[in-house]
């Protein structure tokens, strides 16, 4: 007898294959017009959506996602490989290979626990500065038709983005992309269009991929190589995880089923590795392919398998098909990737959301745009976000007080940590002539060295002015730190100048 398959795999076949099998036919020219963004033959995109894509099916923590070569990844290829030469490709797969282990280390340390730090306004600025860059992309490609004459590549274009955005009124039967790809293709080749070509940028896949053993022998093993890819490998691992991850939660939200992030995180480092052993670059999740896959019915791990499988079969058997398609048709496919990748909702958020909220947004587009790493940008969103949380977090200190006869009850709410320590100080008037002090901390915590720096300063004051202070109702976390770091009830305390 056979042995059972999963459930992952055997609990939807029809229904994962056919939705492979759409995810299959768009995935050809997003991959084909990432490689122009990259700077790389076709083949070194198209090869990695095949090996990731049926790699991660195997591998991956979120059944039904699309793993491959992937814009936000293109992106921050250009410099590498253009500044390189002939070296360019061999130090993209080393890169690209350095990426994977670096993500499966991080998914060994539960990387996907950082996810929480990730606000929702830098992961909205990511996805907005990803569709502008996309667009710039397409207007660069634009501008080089212009230059060199050919001007017919504008009205295919608009063709295109006519049958891709008014066909699916009519039917959905067949993703209008393609058909967009098709009919431009049709119109450039009988009236004879001089356009530029996909099998002008590069070389197409004709075989099964293989290792790559040609471009791997050009790797230099030096300290210097290494210094030269680690940059890129840390933002492609950075850009990859956040992605990925912000997909599989998305998927999460839209198929009411858990996913393994870590895992999943572990598994895009092995279909990196394997992408760069065949030739192909990193990729990552695709947050629009996955999305067509689980409304075309995919919801396990056949159905990204599938859109592996079916591409490789396409290219093998449609070669010099899709070398002919006119760059002015995956133009037409990329801009409308834009449209669909940007958050339109953002204009409206910018007037009722909080400031703080919009500024971190728009810094992380901001960034984004400006370096072209996507990295840079959202480390600076996460940064700016905290800073913002930690100033609001300190403007929720209250404290107030009550004196009878000689004593002064001082009640402490809110939290106490360094953006908070010198509120916290200035609360209590030194000046008052006073036998006890009672500080009421039961509604407060204690956070950090700065914040028991301060509560010393408080006490050791009033201590050398003669006044008894007592403290009341500190929780355990806070006793813990407080116990470890304060002075005020050491030995000798009162010679001390206590800091925060």
């Amino acid at each position: 007898m056979f042995p059972r398959l999963p459930s992952s795999w055997s609990t939807n076949v029809r229904g994962d294959i056919l939705a492979g099998l759409v995810v299959a036919l768009a995935l050809i020219p997003e991959s084909i017009a990432f490689s122009v963004i990259a700077g790389v033959d076709p083949q070194v995109c198209l090869y990695a959506s095949v090996i990731i894509a049926i790699t991660i099916a195997f591998v991956g923590g979120r059944t039904a996602m699309i793993s491959a070569s992937t814009g936000a990844i293109a992106l921050l290829v250009g410099d590498l490989v253009t500044s390189n030469g002939e070296l360019g490709l061999p130090y993209l797969l080393a890169a690209s290979m350095l990426t994977g282990v670096i993500q499966i280390v991080l998914g060994f340390v539960n990387v996907a626990n950082v996810m929480r730090f990730v606000s929702t306004s830098v992961m909205t600025g990511f996805v907005n500065a990803l569709a502008i860059l996309y667009m710039i992309t397409q207007a660069q490609e634009l501008i080089f038709a212009g230059e060199n004459g050919q001007w017919m590549s504008f009205p295919l274009v608009a063709v295109g983005l006519l049958i891709i955005y008014l066909l699916p009124r009519l039917t959905k039967a067949v993703p209008s992309p393609l058909i967009a790809i098709v009919a431009v293709s049709l119109i450039a080749y009988f009236f004879g269009m001089d356009v530029r070509k996909v099998s002008d940028l590069g070389q197409l896949p004709s075989t099964l991929p293989s290792i790559d053993f040609e471009h791997w022998k050009m790797v230099p093993l030096s300290l210097e190589t290494l210094w030269i890819i680690l940059p890129v490998s840390l933002s492609f691992s950075v850009v990859g995880l956040l992605e990925s991850l912000m997909t599989a939660k998305i998927l999460d939200d839209f198929t009411d089923t858990p996913s393994d992030k870590n895992k999943e995180a572990r598994g895009q480092g092995i279909a990196n590795v394997a992408s760069s052993l065949f030739g192909g670059m990193a990729g990552c999740a695709m947050i629009g392919q996955s999305v067509i896959n689980v409304k075309s019915g995919g919801r396990g791990r056949l159905s990204t398998f599938t859109s592996g499988a079916v591409l490789l079969i396409l290219l093998l058997a449609m070669n010099s098909l899709v070398g002919s398609i006119p760059m002015a048709a995956l133009v037409a496919v990329m801009i409308m990737v834009s449209i669909g990748t940007f958050n339109w909702a953002t204009f409206k958020n910018l007037k009722i959301q909080p400031k703080g909220t919009s500024l971190v947004m728009l810094a992380t587009v901001t960034t984004v745009v400006w370096t072209h790493n996507l990295a840079i940008g959202v480390g600076l969103g996460v940064l700016l976000s905290a800073i913002f949380f930690a100033k609001k977090v300190s403007q929720v200190i209250e404290v107030t007080s009550e004196r009878l006869g000689d004593t002064r009850t001082y009640k402490v709410r809110g939290q106490i940590f360094f953006a908070s320590a010198e509120d916290f100080i200035a609360a209590f008037d030194f000046k008052e002539v006073l036998e006890k002090v009672v500080i009421d901390v039961s509604y407060s915590h204690f956070w950090d060295l700065t914040a028991v720096g301060a509560l010393d300063t408080v006490v050791l004051k009033y201590r050398r002015e003669g006044t008894e202070v007592e403290i009341l109702g500190m929780n355990d976390a806070s006793a813990s730190i407080v116990d470890k770091l304060a002075i005020h009830d050491k030995p000798g305390a009162l010679d001390h100048k206590p800091e925060h």
